[in-house]
């Protein structure tokens, strides 16, 4: 139960990148967690007209129901940890046990009821302290897809910008900008039908 600021910086990566960066840090495939995105909007999209995310992610202790709201730099995140019956419910769309989420939800009028699964991605994730914020490199798999990105979460948008972008340039990768993966979702899962 908690609303937090998230600003981070994203870029793709190729997998040839993504291993040469897990190899720079002394990590290897072996050592990422493995986290289950289920991602929920209504049957006409409102979440995504207003530029909203909504899911329920499962990592080894546990669930987080999180509702992405946009905020002048970065996003508003609002959380609520649920247990196995309550995410399994939410998912299933036969109870919503997730007060901070259900009330942000209400001010966009959007009612719980009205939410329906659409979807799921399967993320193998290392992160680490990093300069002045969290990197964080993930292996994606939703469908037939499979991407690798490079994340870096910070506290202040201009230093972790600067020192996102000189990392890039240090490790000879280029900006390669990358939507959210619920954004890399839906396209993928759009250009199946």
């Amino acid at each position: 139960m908690s609303k937090e600021l998230e600003i981070e910086f994203k870029n793709m990566l190729t997998q040839k990148e993504y291993e040469q960066l897990l190899e720079h840090f002394r990590y290897t495939a072996a050592d990422a967690k493995t986290q289950v995105n289920y991602y929920f909007d209504t049957a006409d999209f409102a979440l995504k007209a207003s530029r909203c995310a909504l899911r329920i992610r499962k990592k080894h202790d546990g669930y987080e129901c999180t509702l992405k709201t946009p905020a002048p730099e970065g996003n508003y995140e609002t959380t609520d940890l649920l247990n196995e019956r309550q995410a399994q419910e939410f998912i299933e769309g036969i109870s919503h046990e997730a007060p901070e989420v259900c009330e942000a939800l209400q001010a966009l009028n959007v009612k719980p009821a009205q939410l329906k699964m659409i979807g799921r991605l399967t993320t193998h994730r290392i992160e680490f302290d990093f300069q002045s914020g969290l990197l964080v490199l993930d292996h994606s798999q939703y469908g037939e897809t499979v991407d690798f990105e490079l994340e870096f979460e910070v506290a202040d948008a201009q230093t972790g910008e600067q020192q996102f972008n000189d990392f890039l340039k240090s490790q000879q990768i280029p900006l390669r900008p990358a939507d959210k993966k619920i954004a890399r979702f839906m396209k993928s899962a759009k250009s199946k039908h």
